[in-house]
C-alpha cells in the first residue's frame, strides 16, 4: 500500500484528491494547521473522513516537516497548502510570500536530505503568467506575475525546478488554471456568485455587487483536475504540466447564467468599481495538449454543465 501526504487538505482540492487516493488504496495523511471541526467537514461531505489520518503541521517549522515525513515515510507528497487568495495577497503581501515560499523550501529540503525517494507535487498557478501577449498559454510562455500571490507562486515554481535539476529528485509542478467545485471557498468568484444569488432568491439580499465582468478565465472542475495531479506522479520521470480546460469564458456569462438558472433579474447585478483589482489580467486560457499527450488526460466538460452541478449541490446543501 502506498502512502501519500496531502498538505492543506482542508482546502478545495485536498478532499477530492484524498477521495481519489483512497479509491486507489492509498494510506492518506492530510495536514492541517490546527485541529478544528471545520477541517473535516469536507471529508465528511465526501464520506471519507474515517479513511484519512489528520496531522497538525506548521510548514514554516522545518522540524515539524521532518517529524512528519520520518513518521510516515510517504511515497508521495502533494503540497496544496498556500495562502491562495489573490485579493488577500495585496493586503498581506509579506505573509503571502513568506508562507508560499518557505513552506515549499522546507518540504524540498526535507526530501533532499532525508527522504530522496519521496515524490513531491507542487500546486502552481496560472496566475504566474500574468498579462501574456500570446494565447493559449503554454509552459514556454514568459511569466509576468501581477499580484503578490503570483510572485510567491513563481518563486516556489522555480525552486521545485531547481531541486529537480540540481539534485535529481522526483519533484514536479502542476500549473492549474481556475477550477471550481462545491467545496470552493465562498471568497472565490463562482462560489460567491452562486451563494449571493441564492440569498437574493430567499429575499435576504437586494442585489449582488461585482467587479469587472468583462474578464475571461479558463474554468474547470476540481474533481477532474486532481486526477491529473495523480497522473503526474505516476510518470517515470518528473515533468511540469498545465492543467486546464483549454477554453475561456467571460465572467459576465457566468453571472448571467446563474441568475437565469435561478430565475433572477439581471438588473440585480451591480458593478462596484471598488471590487476591481489593480493590474487585472483580462484574458486567461491555457493549452492542455501536453497533459492530453503524456498523461492521457482529457477535459471536454462544458462549464455551464459544471455550473448546473454546483447550483444543484448548493441547493441540496441548503435544503432548498
Amino acid at each position: 500500500m502506498k502512502t501519500a501526504i496531502i498538505t492543506g487538505i482542508s482546502g478545495q482540492d485536498g478532499p477530492y484528491l484524498a477521495r481519489l487516493l483512497v479509491e486507489k488504496n492509498y494510506r492518506v495523511i492530510g495536514t492541517v494547521r490546527s485541529y478544528r471541526s471545520s477541517n473535516v467537514k469536507s471529508l465528511e461531505y465526501l464520506k471519507i473522513a474515517e479513511k484519512v489520518v489528520l496531522e497538525e503541521l506548521d510548514l514554516l517549522d522545518i522540524t515539524n516537516v521532518i517529524r512528519l515525513l520520518m513518521k510516515y515515510k510517504p511515497d508521495e507528497v502533494y503540497n496544496l497548502a498556500a495562502q491562495s487568495s489573490v485579493g488577500l495577497s495585496f493586503s498581506q503581501p509579506i505573509g503571502t510570500f513568506s508562507f508560499n515560499t518557505a513552506s515549499v523550501n522546507n518540504l524540498l529540503e526535507t526530501i533532499r536530505l532525508l527522504s530522496p525517494m519521496t515524490k513531491l507535487y507542487q500546486a502552481s498557478s496560472s496566475e504566474m503568467f500574468g498579462c501574456v501577449k500570446k494565447l493559449p498559454i503554454t509552459l514556454d510562455a514568459p511569466m509576468h506575475p501581477v499580484s503578490p500571490y503570483a510572485v510567491s507562486k513563481v518563486a516556489a515554481h522555480f525552486m521545485v525546478m531547481n531541486y529537480r535539476e540540481a539534485y535529481g529528485l522526483f519533484v514536479c509542478n502542476g500549473i492549474l488554471f481556475n477550477h471550481e467545485s462545491f467545496l470552493r471557498s465562498g471568497n472565490f468568484f463562482v462560489k460567491k456568485i452562486i451563494l449571493e444569488a441564492l440569498k437574493i432568491k430567499r429575499g435576504e439580499k437586494d442585489c449582488v455587487f461585482v467587479g469587472n465582468l468583462d474578464l475571461k478565465r479558463d474554468f474547470g472542475y476540481a474533481p477532474r483536475y486532481v486526477e491529473a495531479m495523480w497522473m503526474m506522479m505516476q510518470l517515470e520521470k518528473p515533468e511540469d504540466f498545465i492543467v486546464c480546460s483549454g477554453k475561456s469564458i467571460c465572467l459576465r456569462d457566468i453571472v448571467y447564467y446563474v441568475f437565469d438558472k435561478l430565475k433572477l433579474d439581471n438588473k440585480l447585478i451591480v458593478v462596484d468599481d471598488k471590487l476591481c483589482r489593480p493590474n487585472e489580467v483580462y484574458d486567461i486560457v491555457g493549452d492542455n495538449s501536453k497533459a492530453r499527450l503524456h498523461l492521457d488526460w482529457y477535459y471536454d466538460d462544458s462549464f455551464f454543465d459544471i455550473l448546473d452541478i454546483l447550483i444543484h449541490e448548493e441547493l441540496q446543501a441548503q435544503g432548498a
